[in-house]
């Protein structure tokens, strides 16, 4: 919950409404608070699955019924079973290589569902949650991994950029987007359109990320920065990245910035919908970092035992996000055991499907690669794809391509 020190920035307040500096004891205390995210955490469901009342963003989920809730836990659930499975075939030899996200639902599943259709996001390479949320077919995603594809789906209609795997590249992306939104004059009230991008605690160190602050502030562009803080960009814990708590960084560049508990969905998705607000309504940009945990490795490339202790994952594990919304229906009389086999079973079914596509995945034809690099092909580009088919028939064996 807010600290009697922090004031969060109410609608409508816009950069100004920037916090006081914290004092030298709250700092401090923040960067140790690596369990529970510091005194300044906004939490609307504990991980026990106890829903704590907000002054300020309780209007923000007051749509939120149980109908809803059980939502948005078949919608982690899923996702979860979903990561698991395309885990397991990159260790079947797969997929090339996968990006865990386990832990890390119900900050992509939060912000996800904030997001209106006209609204954009931008990735990074982790965010397979949100693609879900966005409408995309998490099979498109799967040919990433397996190196046959690149986000093939329409990003326009799915308000989901593709990919991106360059770290913090993305952030200058969005910021330009957001800044084009501000300049064809679609902001300014509630039909208004915003932009979102995500990022992990590593990216705050690339200059990228530190670009599209600058761009956005100075622009007061539409456009909130997500960064999902998992606590370890690959093997660096991040009081090693930065001597502040992440969100605190934002006002440094004059916008504010808010920390939510990452492993409460009610909370990202409250609190996603305010920065949200705030954006559409020409305030401009707008920090969340969501307090959350990689209970997985970076990528399966790594391996997470060389540099964390057990311990540390066996308290996570407590603070789980998907058993505190279980926990929260359960209690309260909102889902029956038959609701929880139910979406377990739609779960398998959906991992089955994923498996069963990626296990037949058909190869692209070498053509593929000059697909939609323009909207219109060229006399270049053809005279290029001709000669690159035309050396593949060189070889033995040609006609099969």
């Amino acid at each position: 919950m807010p600290s009697e020190h922090w004031t969060h920035p109410e609608p409508g307040d816009g950069p100004a409404a920037v916090a006081a500096q914290p004092t030298p004891e709250q700092v401090i205390a923040g960067l140790r608070a690596t369990s529970e995210g510091g005194a300044e955490l906004t939490q609307l469901l504990t991980p026990e699955g106890e829903r704590v009342s907000s002054p300020q963003f309780d209007r923000y989920v007051e749509d939120i019924d149980a109908e809803a809730l059980r939502g948005l836990y078949r919608d982690m659930v899923l996702v979860r079973r979903a990561d698991r499975e395309a885990n397991a075939m990159q260790r079947q030899g797969q997929l090339g290589i996968w990006v865990p996200l386990l832990g890390q639902e119900a900050a992509q599943i939060g912000s996800g569902r904030a997001l209106r259709k006209r609204d954009m996001a931008f990735p990074s390479y982790r965010e397979h949650g949100v693609a879900y949320a966005r409408g995309v077919d998490l099979k498109e995603v799967l040919g990433i991994f397996r190196c046959t594809d690149h986000s093939g789906w329409d990003y326009q209609a799915h308000g989901f950029h593709p990919y991106t795997i360059v770290i913090g590249n993305q952030v200058l992306n969005a910021a330009g987007y957001a800044m084009g939104q501000k300049f064809e004059g679609k902001v300014g009230d509630d039909d208004g359109e915003a932009t979102i991008c995500y990022f992990g605690d590593g990216a705050t160190s690339q200059g990228d990320v530190h670009e599209g602050f600058v761009w956005a502030a100075v622009y007061d562009a539409p456009l909130v920065f997500f960064c999902q803080n998992n606590q370890w960009a690959i093997s660096e814990p991040t009081e090693r990245q930065s001597r502040l708590p992440l969100y605190q960084r934002a006002r440094g560049y004059g916008f504010p910035g808010i920390r939510v508990d990452g492993n409460d969905v009610l909370a990202c998705l409250a609190v996603s919908r305010w920065a949200l607000e705030e954006c559409r309504h020409g305030n401009g940009p707008v920090l969340i970092e969501a307090f959350t945990y990689r209970m997985d490795a970076h990528t399966t490339t790594d391996d997470p035992t060389r540099y964390r202790l057990s311990d540390e994952l066996e308290e996570w594990k407590l603070k789980d996000p998907i058993e505190r919304v279980r926990a929260y229906l359960a209690r309260g009389g909102f889902a029956d055991q038959a609701f929880f086999d139910q979406v377990q079973a739609d779960s398998d079914a959906f991992a089955a499907e994923l498996r069963d596509y990626c296990f037949n995945m058909p190869e692209p034809p070498p053509e593929r690669i000059f697909a939609n690099v323009y909207a219109e092909s060229t006399p270049m580009l053809d005279a290029q794809r001709a000669e690159f088919l035309s050396y593949l028939d060189g070889f033995v064996g040609a006609g099969e391509h």
